[in-house]
């Protein structure tokens, strides 16, 4: 009897771990780091729900960190197991997962200082480039379509899913004895039918059951092309630029900068836009830059030719510290686009700093913000944010293109969800929040999927699988989340009272903030 159980990505569209066990084996679907709210991250000190140990195998949807972010702690805490993904998948993550590494050493180091100013203990980072290095050695890679065997009983193939350099939907055959094997899908995630460097995702017809993404199940965007997306861009650069600051656009570092980087070099070949200095502020961007130059002849819609691409006169791939520093000298003219793309790590905080505040300046979104972030924060109308510890007003125009995206739209997973079908034991929705699989689930019982087959499930809720038939629900085994507090947790609210108590004193006599403070006082002690 196989279960299947929701270790993440459940009701979030982060931290996606997906865990089976066969009765004879157990393996992972992704094993992914935890991003959002303060509150959500925390997750990622927490144990996992499972003994990793106990783990025989992973099968690795993409190199993406909400994905891949906890294979390190996964090696960490005992999993000696074979990691499969696709090659390209194997070579991005030799860059990206020491990257996270640093990124949580670094974050340990910064944390402790506070810790220690306060007489507190040390706390230890999630993992360290030790664990990143030894997971990097624990990798096998297939191409797509290509049918193996990670234990006895079970095949498994990876589908281009269209949504990054090497991303995959996983197909699975379980055999348990039975006159058929049960048959799986697990979608990754799905990439739009319109995206430059990868075809449209694609993977065979007819399952007991799948497990789809469902990140933008509740929305559409516009009608695009490419030519149409570049002209949109083209568009805000032009008027960012002419109001005579910087455009700072924060990005991901893996396929979105790199996507940028194209049609900006594109722009500024056709003299589209102002010939502008183009700054990529992040080492990780830099190095993945590398590995899509790598496969620049299997990709896509690729315009200039490989040697050149990427390698405009006007692109400044920034690596150290210092020349990142420069950049902040710059007042005018410059395009920076820096890492993260949610704004709560890496360069990009800095680059806000120094810009924000300036009217003159354009901050350009150009994907998705989950609720809890910085860049959630300031997209959806902040007057003021705190960035380090400071308070910033933000007086820059704040703009934002959807067409970026790499997952599909509502209307694009339903036509891949249908392109799937029959679906005999049911459908589960998961790495969505339950707005957007609400959404998408009514949608496609309008369109004659039966509605009591298809799952919302709950973070680490169990499910039966039987070929054929309904999945059973096992219950969940016990709550690592709060899910009402994921979007808007304790630290957003702390947040937020510190910045309306900044605005109440600048806007107070002396007699007023001496009665404010006297009040605060009051509540505290009571």
């Amino acid at each position: 009897m196989t279960k299947l159980t929701f270790c993440g990505a459940a009701g979030t569209v982060t931290g996606s771990c997906s865990l089976i066990d066969t009765g004879k084996h157990r393996f992972l679907v992704d094993c992914g780091l935890f991003q959002g709210s303060k509150t959500t991250q925390e997750l990622n000190y927490a144990s996992f729900p499972f003994d990793p140990k106990s783990i025989d195998f992973l099968l690795l949807t993409h190199a993406h960190i909400d994905h891949s972010g906890l294979l390190p702690k996964l090696v960490k805490q005992g999993f000696r197991g074979v990691i499969y993904a696709t090659e390209p998948t194997r070579d991005l993550l030799k860059f990206m997962l020491p990257d996270s590494a640093h990124i949580q050493e670094s974050g340990a180091k910064r944390h402790n200082n506070k810790r220690r100013r306060r007489g507190m203990p040390p706390v230890k980072p999630i993992y360290t480039n030790e664990d990143a290095e030894a997971t990097l050695k624990l990798f096998a890679h297939h191409s797509y379509e290509e049918w193996f065997s990670p234990q006895e009983n079970i095949q498994a193939r990876f589908w281009n899913a269209g949504h990054l350099l090497g991303s995959a939907s996983v197909e699975l055959k379980i055999d348990e004895g039975n006159a058929e094997p049960l048959s799986l899908l697990f979608s990754g995630d799905i990439g739009p039918e319109e995206k430059v460097f990868h075809p449209g995702p694609d993977a065979p017809v007819g399952y007991d059951y799948i497990v789809c993404e469902s990140t933008y199940g509740n929305r559409d965007r516009d009608d695009y092309t490419l030519e149409k997306r570049r002209a949109a861009i083209r568009d805000e650069l032009v008027k960012g630029l002419s109001r005579g600051g910087n455009v700072v656009i924060p990005s991901f570092a893996v396929e979105r900068s790199q996507e940028l980087l194209h049609d900006i070099g594109y722009l500024l070949a056709e003299g589209e836009i102002p010939q502008a200095n183009v700054y990529l502020d992040s080492p990780l961007a830099r190095r993945a830059t590398e590995v899509f130059i790598k496969y620049a002849g299997e990709l896509e819609d690729v315009e200039v030719d490989e040697e050149k691409l990427f390698r405009h006169d006007r692109f400044h791939l920034v690596q150290s510290l210092d020349e990142s520093k420069a950049i902040n000298a710059i007042k005018s003219g410059a395009i920076i686009i820096s890492a993260s793309g949610m704004c709560n790590a890496g360069r990009i905080k800095h680059h806000l700093r120094y810009n924000i505040h300036r009217p003159e300046c354009t901050v350009l979104f150009v994907g998705y913000q989950s609720p809890g972030t910085l860049g959630h924060i300031i997209s959806s109308g902040a007057k003021e944010v705190r960035i380090h510890g400071n308070t910033y007003k933000v007086r820059a125009d704040i703009r934002s293109l959807g067409n970026y995206s790499a997952h599909a739209d509502q209307q694009e997973l339903i036509a891949w969800i249908l392109s799937r079908c029959p679906i005999t034991g049911g459908l589960f929705l998961n790495h969505g929040e339950d707005d957007a699989r609400q959404g998408l689930r009514d949608l496609l019982g309008e369109r004659g999927l039966d509605i009591e087959r298809i799952y919302m499930p709950t973070f680490d809720e169990t499910f039966e699988l039987h070929p054929g038939t309904r999945p059973l629900s096992k219950g969940v085994a016990g709550p690592r989340l709060d899910l009402d507090h994921v979007a808007h947790d304790w630290h957003n609210d702390y947040a937020e009272f510190m910045i309306g108590l900044t605005q109440a004193l600048e806007h107070s006599s002396d007699r007023e903030k001496y009665d404010l403070i006297a009040k605060l006082k009051a509540s505290l002690a009571s």
